[in-house]
């Protein structure tokens, strides 16, 4: 009798090493399966991340603050450009009036036609959108920092798009 105990304990313990180690290889490729979907994720995120770093430094280019050449004309004027950007962005939203905006050569559809978006492009440059409310407008606007730190402002071109 104590023969066949041990016999069973014996078969009872075998049976259960061999389910352990087959849940466990079981579990180990599930696992593995999962690292490998994780990882093409990974690179799937890497790869879009890297197109979208590409993208924003191409759209930057045009920007004050990602031109270099706009950099160093401004440090040859001894200018800060965290400083200045602001005062040139509030000086043309400060042209917006209630009668409209003097920069903008179009009469409006009951209400003035006035600067709603500002993109400073350049040491010399600036795109903006404007609109009166029913049509919508872009404006490209020259602009020169005088040396007291007043901008003055010169249409270059607008235009209206039809509705």
């Amino acid at each position: 009798m104590r023969r066949n105990i041990f016999l069973y304990l014996f078969l009872f313990a075998a049976l259960y090493i061999i389910f352990q180690y087959i849940n466990s290889s079981k579990g180990l490729e599930y696992q593995g399966r999962r690292i490998t979907k994780l990882e093409q994720k990974i690179a799937k995120k890497d790869s879009l991340y890297s197109a979208l770093e590409d993208r924003l430094a191409n759209t930057e280019y045009f920007t004050l603050l990602g031109n270099e050449n706009t950099k160093e004309y401004f440090d040859n004027d001894n200018l800060v450009l965290e400083d200045i950007k602001p005062a040139i962005v509030d000086g043309l939203y400060a042209k917006n009036t209630a009668k409209g905006n003097d920069l903008i050569n179009f009469v409006g559809d009951g209400r003035p036609f006035q600067i709603n978006r500002v993109q400073v492009l350049n040491h010399r440059w600036i795109i903006a959108d404007f609109s009166d409310g029913k049509k919508w407008g872009e404006i490209l606007v020259e602009y020169f920092v005088n040396e007291d730190g007043s901008v003055d402002y010169n249409r270059v071109e607008s235009l209206v798009y039809p509705n």
